[in-house]
């Protein structure tokens, strides 16, 4: 019975350590991108179906009150005319009886518009959303993916007048960005474009461990004017550095690295080749984190205002963002030193250049 009872503390125990593991376990930070942007799905499923189940309860206590003002008008309505008149016929309604349900013309009072988007939704044919591709069984989304190239549902044709092609994403039905990269770049393109020094400038460590626990534990952090802009931007290089796989594989990692060997047109379109090799969630993250710094670096340089006064710029050129971000998005295979001086002086400015490469040609690199 001793033994019985050791053996069963300790499988409590083991159940009791995974159970605290599993609710521990991060839902941003420190796991593989594919998995970030799911635990980001599933958290959108749970939130999509509490505004359902609210929406019905909404809709069912609209559908009440609206009967209850038109029985209060029927009633009204009906009411006997003068304060005398205390004794009622025959025919006459008396105060204490019932009356009669009052009848609706369904078709003469318009219906609410959730009542209508409702039916639509039951009744809705055609080509899928975008929200019920992660629904799918893996065979059909799979055979999805392999068609989003050519998916003419989902896409927005914008015409390039110089070239005459079409711009399109790589992954265009769904973008699989995760939620703390969108939040982070969103807010630096809002508050941070006359920031001095962004990515360069220390951040506030406790204050980005804070936000950095808030997104593991998936809470749904709105970052706002109150959070500073250095704070994000760390939180944003940490989430890159922190990937078990960067952002561009290692596996890829000599072939980007030939890429810097070749010039002009050639480099342009082999990176474009490249980036066909990528999966669709490092692709759409990559596209969205190149356009946030094409956009930073649009503003490094002083500008006029309307007001004929010169207006700071970040001091953040193409270069300067290349240095900052080439060693988190591009690393050789692990193993042995990986530190920058290990790495050695080419290698290290290798990736810079070619980071600058995709910084400065993002838009025709992600052109089909």
């Amino acid at each position: 019975i001793r033994k019985r009872r050791k053996s069963l503390r300790r499988r409590f125990d083991s159940f009791s350590k995974e159970k605290k593991e599993r609710e521990n376990a991060p839902n941003a930070f420190g796991i593989p991108l594919s998995q970030a942007i799911a635990n980001d799905q599933a958290y959108k499923r749970r939130q999509d179906a509490l505004k359902e189940s609210r929406r019905d309860c909404l809709d069912l206590e609209a559908s009440i009150l609206r009967f209850r003002a038109e029985k209060r008008q029927f009633f009204n309505g009906n009411k006997p005319l003068g304060s005398s008149s205390s004794i009622t016929g025959p025919g006459s309604p008396s105060a204490n009886s019932v009356a009669p349900a009052p009848v609706f013309d369904a078709q003469s009072k318009p219906m609410s518009p959730t009542f209508l988007d409702n039916t639509s939704r039951g009744q809705r044919r055609g080509g899928l959303s975008v929200d019920c591709i992660s629904d799918l069984v893996e065979s059909q989304s799979r055979l999805l993916e392999a068609l989003q190239l050519s998916h003419p549902a989902e896409l927005e044709l914008k015409k390039s007048p110089s070239e005459g092609r079409s711009k399109l994403s790589l992954n265009p039905i769904y973008r699989q960005v995760p939620r703390v990269v969108e939040r982070c770049c969103s807010h630096i393109e809002t508050y941070g474009l006359q920031t001095v020094g962004i990515f360069r400038v220390g951040s506030s460590k406790k204050r980005v461990r804070q936000l950095r626990e808030d997104f593991d534990i998936g809470v749904d952090v709105q970052l706002d004017e109150e959070h500073s802009v250095h704070d994000v931007a760390a939180l944003l290089k940490e989430f890159l550095r922190d990937m078990p796989d960067p952002l561009l594989p290692r596996e890829l990692y000599p072939a980007f690295m030939h890429s810097n060997l070749l010039r002009g047109a050639d480099q342009l379109q082999y990176l474009q080749h490249l980036l066909y090799l990528l999966p669709p969630c490092n692709c759409d993250t990559l596209l969205r984190l190149l356009s946030m710094l094409q956009t930073v670096q649009s503003y490094a340089q002083d500008t006029i205002g309307t007001n004929d006064e010169e207006i700071p710029g970040n001091k953040m050129t193409a270069a300067n963002l290349a240095v900052i971000f080439g060693p988190n998005l591009l690393q050789r295979e692990r193993g042995g030193d990986m530190s920058p001086q290990a790495m050695g002086i080419e290698d290290s400015t290798a990736i810079i250049s070619i980071t600058l490469v995709l910084i400065q040609n993002y838009r025709r690199l992600f052109t089909v």
